[in-house]
């Protein structure tokens, strides 16, 4: 059997209902040069993974041969992308392991308290529900070495990770109490896609993003539901789930786009990479109508200063570090954010080499996965520690996490920064 006959195997099985994902042929363009995997940091860092060449397009022809040959190391990759920025063939490589992962369930032999664990880490949205009414208590349990050391020894979850703290009381809560009229009164609008992370985590980033399109004159509305993007279930290999959601969300986008006209931004880089891209590549979804209308929030403040609008931005004298989030990497997004942080008078930005941070999502979180994911960043990290910067900037939620936990510097998204020079004295 020749290789374009699996290829056509291949795709009549995926044709049938119960498989979710949409068939990649971009593995045949693999020229074996092994750029990928000199840029993995998992490869580096962990023996037992054996690098993006030979988990995605090397192994896609033997799993098209035999499910019995998937390989349990693809567990290992953290869905960086940065294996597919340096391909020269544009070869979909994070994209064909995700979806393998996805694909061969049967063939993994993840332990049930894993199981369990990745659910819990995946399910952001039930997860926030629970807890933000309780923040204050949740937020001080989860701080203590006790509960750390029960989670490790129940969940899997690793005690020396610092867990994200509860905002008490939600985004969405705030804006439907405090702004739904206010942003009404702008002739000129768009939707904000918030995402669990604002919603749940950090409210006071979204009120950033309100501050920001309002003094430019634009309002700011809410999709009329919305839920987690969905990407820590398609990564954790929950592919139903991360299916439905992200149709529920394509569904609302276009409803938005549809009767309002609106462009939907978010704030938040692996957000927008998977509302846009993944949605299709990686599920099947067909979201071609409205990717035109989803956008990343920095590239977008760009085009808008580019048709001459403009922030009542103040000297800011401090000295900053840009860290390139992976996402932002791979989407391109890094240009923008530094022209619009060039706004900024008096602004010192250092763009720090581009490295990933090693949290990757919910990887870092794992027990099994923290010292790599460690390991990984520490070059970072240093750079950080011995730049005497006054921040670190950066798009992505976790990459904060992994930042504000790894180094002695605070990580803030570059909406905050501007907000800071607006509201300068």
């Amino acid at each position: 059997m020749n290789i374009q006959q699996l290829i056509e195997n291949a795709k009549q099985s995926l044709n049938a209902p119960q498989h979710h994902h949409a068939f990649d042929e971009s593995f045949e363009s693999c020229i074996k040069c092994t750029a990928c995997t000199a840029v993995c940091p998992v490869s580096r860092q962990n023996p037992n993974y054996p690098g993006p060449k030979q988990s995605g397009p090397d192994g896609e022809r033997l799993r098209l041969k035999s499910v019995e040959l998937y390989d349990e190391a693809l567990k290992y990759c953290t869905n960086c992308k940065r294996c597919e920025i340096a391909c020269p063939s544009d070869v979909k490589i994070g994209d064909i392991i995700v979806r393998a992962r996805n694909k061969y369930l049967a063939q993994q032999h993840k332990p049930a308290v894993q199981k369990l664990r990745d659910a819990i880490l995946s399910n952001t949205d039930i997860m926030g529900s629970l807890n933000t009414p309780l923040a204050p208590i949740v937020n001080t349990i989860t701080g203590l070495k006790a509960t750390k050391f029960v989670l490790e020894k129940a969940l899997k979850i690793s005690r020396h990770r610092t867990l994200p703290k509860y905002s008490f009381g939600t985004f969405r809560s705030w804006y439907m109490k405090k702004m739904v009229e206010s942003q009404q009164k702008f002739e000129r609008k768009v939707a904000y896609y918030h995402g669990c992370y604002v919603n749940y985590n950090n409210p006071q980033l979204g009120k950033e993003f309100i501050q920001v399109f309002n003094a430019m004159g634009i309002g700011v509305v809410l999709l009329e539901k919305e839920k987690c993007c969905g990407l820590p279930l398609s990564v954790n290999q929950f592919p139903e789930r991360a299916k439905k959601i992200a149709q529920f969300n394509t569904d609302y986008i276009s409803k938005m786009v549809d009767e309002n006209g609106l462009d939907v931004i978010s704030e938040a880089s692996s957000c927008s990479l998977n509302l846009r891209d993944e949605y299709h590549h990686i599920l099947g979804i067909d979201n071609a109508k409205v990717r035109p209308h989803i956008h990343m929030v920095t590239p977008f403040l760009y085009q808008l200063f580019k048709e001459g609008k403009t922030l009542p931005l103040k000297p800011l004298k401090l000295r900053v570090a840009y860290h390139t989030a992976c996402h932002v990497d791979k989407a391109g997004w890094a240009p923008y954010t530094l022209e619009v942080l060039k706004q900024i008078p008096g602004l010192e930005v250092v763009m720090l080499p581009s490295q990933c941070c090693g949290i990757a999502g919910t990887y870092g979180f794992k027990e099994e996965n923290y010292e790599v994911s460690q390991s990984i960043g520490k070059n970072l990290f240093d750079n950080i520690n011995a730049g005497g910067f006054d921040y670190v900037i950066s798009e992505c939620q976790t990459c904060k996490w992994q930042i504000d936990m790894s180094s002695n510097v605070t990580c803030i998204h570059p909406l905050t920064l501007l907000c800071m020079s607006m509201n300068q004295a």
